[in-house]
């Protein structure tokens, strides 16, 4: 299913026309399919660097990509390399073309990790690269197409599945999943975890001990939207500090993770420092920590699975908003805390999540010191939670339905 994402009107759109465009994100979230749509018909030429003839032929000898760019007939003026990061070497071809024949090809390249990149030499195109990132569907690219958008995207199939909270909580948001019926996406999710620990971080050599990797990954599921404790997650998997701190740091950097900082503002309480942690979809996230897909997953862990939800919903807003939006949370302490602040070049805006479809003006609480300690920079605050309707519970905050977020 052709479904419309946000991203594709930037990709396609004239900033980045004269630049290479660079799209990270994890597998699975919907690259592929989308370079596709962003190649013409008839005048691409598109290499997957998953087919492992290409891609063996491509690591013995770098510069035929080159050759072979160059040999296209003049009707081909866009060039994809799907999952780039499997041949870095690529990179420095791809500088070679775009320098010695400049305006000749568009170049559109994915990848789904950068850590080999990033702890390499590969060359990532200084001055003439503009990176993106793709992200399981968010809740504003549903309402966007529903909304009226459909002009913006011609090529578009349907719009995505409606489907309700606890439907989003069990099987999260990756664009095959939510088109499933939930008897198959669970093996479905099951099958991702088990394909990126055996396939993705064995065949990218990311790490050494797979086994105490994976006995890691789902010590992190379940410890997933909580600051982390490195301490704590080590003794449980008998990893050392120091290599959970690095495994950590891989789920970053194939995408399947963000870190949450806390808030940087000054402030006149002592804060916690230490990041959280989101796994990247909640029902990769249910999948790695081992939990059963029913209905009993959301009455005992509910309230936290939408915290993790919501804070997710945010991180991908942040980062399609570009230069200046950002995520953190906020701890004193003392123990007053503040889920997630969304962070914007205008104004910083305190959020707590609460289970609850009965919001009280007591769930305002902490929000509102929150508020009186950062006059400058906020003046309102947002309680998301499982009401039918916006509520007012003080003057400053307001609670909101999960949908309204």
């Amino acid at each position: 299913m052709l479904y419309p994402r946000h991203i594709e009107r930037k990709l396609s759109g004239r900033v980045s026309q004269d630049k290479v465009r660079l799209l990270f994100g994890a597998r699975q979230v919907g690259k592929t399919v989308l370079l596709k749509r962003l190649l013409p018909e008839g005048r691409s030429a598109l290499f997957n660097l998953q087919d492992s003839t290409l891609r063996r032929r491509f690591e013995r000898d770098p510069a035929a990509f080159a050759r072979e760019v160059r040999a296209l007939p003049r009707s081909i003026t866009h060039i994809g390399v799907d999952e780039i990061q499997k041949v870095p070497p690529l990179f420095d071809e791809v500088q070679n073309i775009v320098d010695d024949v400049p305006g000749r090809f568009q170049f559109f390249l994915t990848g789904s990790s950068a850590r080999k990149l990033r702890t390499g030499t590969a060359n990532l195109l200084p001055g003439r690269c503009h990176v993106y990132h793709l992200f399981p569907v968010a809740r504003f690219e549903e309402e966007s197409f529903r909304a009226g958008s459909v002009a913006a995207f011609p090529r578009a199939g349907a719009g995505f599945p409606d489907r309700d909270l606890d439907l989003r909580l069990m099987f999260g948001d990756l664009p095959g999943v939510s088109a499933e019926p939930p008897e198959t996406a669970a093996a479905t999710l099951d099958g991702y975890v088990e394909n990126y620990v055996e396939e993705e971080i064995r065949r990218e050599a990311l790490v050494k001990d797979l086994g105490a990797f994976a006995s890691f990954v789902r010590l992190a599921a379940v410890e997933s939207g909580m600051p982390v404790n490195l301490a704590g997650v080590s003794r449980e998997s008998g990893v050392p500090a120091a290599t959970v701190k690095t495994y950590y740091q891989v789920l970053v950097d194939t995408f399947v993770a963000h870190w949450v900082p806390s808030y940087k503002r000054s402030a006149r309480k002592k804060l916690l420092t230490t990041p959280r942690f989101l796994m990247f979809d909640l029902g990769v996230r249910n999948a790695a920590a081992g939990l059963p897909f029913d209905t009993g997953m959301l009455a005992e862990t509910g309230g936290r699975l939408l915290e993790h939800w919501a804070g997710l919903e945010l991180v991908r807003r942040a980062r399609c908003s570009g230069r200046g939006h950002d995520v953190s949370f906020w701890r004193a302490a003392s123990g007053a805390e503040v889920d997630f602040v969304w962070e914007s070049p205008t104004e910083d805006v305190p959020i707590e999540v609460k289970w609850t479809d009965k919001p009280r003006p007591s769930d305002a609480r902490h929000l509102e010191t929150f508020l009186d300690l950062h006059p400058s920079r906020t003046s309102r605050g947002l309680v998301v939670c499982r009401a039918p309707a916006p509520q007012q519970l003080t003057d400053r905050v307001t609670a909101i339905p999960w949908h309204a977020l």
